[in-house]
């Protein structure tokens, strides 16, 4: 009988391997995502898993861009539209959508919410300009903004979604 696939299982080994090449090269893969027609990037260790975007149960008195609860395999998980609290206006709500699991490592039940996922990016050849540091260019001149997972899990406002 063929050893059954667990999808959690596979994408944390992919996330393992892909930190252990990243040792070895000098370069980091980043996960590349759109919020609101902008570019941003955000290192695999930040993120546990790449869902679409599921029934979500609404929660009342919480801030705009709080979206709901999300059932995943049992576990809740808060929802947060990244837009939403970028100040960057709301995701869009069609197919494209994905929910990013925030790492088990932080020990919160988060998902953020963004437009798109386009993959792996390779930063092992593009720019960075000195005025902005959390800033990279592609090799077609698009910029991709690092987002740090870690300040945003601190950040007060980012916690507390009551109204």
């Amino acid at each position: 009988m063929a050893k059954r696939l667990n999808l959690r299982e596979f994408q944390q080994d992919l996330n393992t391997r892909m930190q252990d090449k990243n040792r070895k090269g000098g370069h980091l893969s980043l996960l590349g995502v759109q919020v609101s027609g902008q570019n941003y990037l955000i290192e695999m260790p930040d993120i546990s898993e790449v869902l679409p975007l599921l029934p979500l149960t609404h929660v009342p008195l919480t801030k705009p861009w709080f979206n709901g609860i999300a059932n995943v395999r049992g576990t809740l998980y808060c929802v947060a539209d990244l837009a939403g609290f970028l100040g960057k206006g709301k995701a869009s709500g069609v197919a494209s959508n994905r929910l990013l699991l925030v790492a088990n490592r932080y020990d919160i039940n988060a998902a953020l919410l963004v437009d798109r996922v386009f993959g792996l990016r390779d930063t092992g050849n593009w720019r960075c300009d000195a005025a902005q540091p959390d800033c990279y260019f592609d090799e077609h001149d698009t910029a991709w903004h690092l987002l740090n997972v870690t300040a945003l899990l601190k950040q007060p406002d980012f916690l507390q979604i009551g109204l």
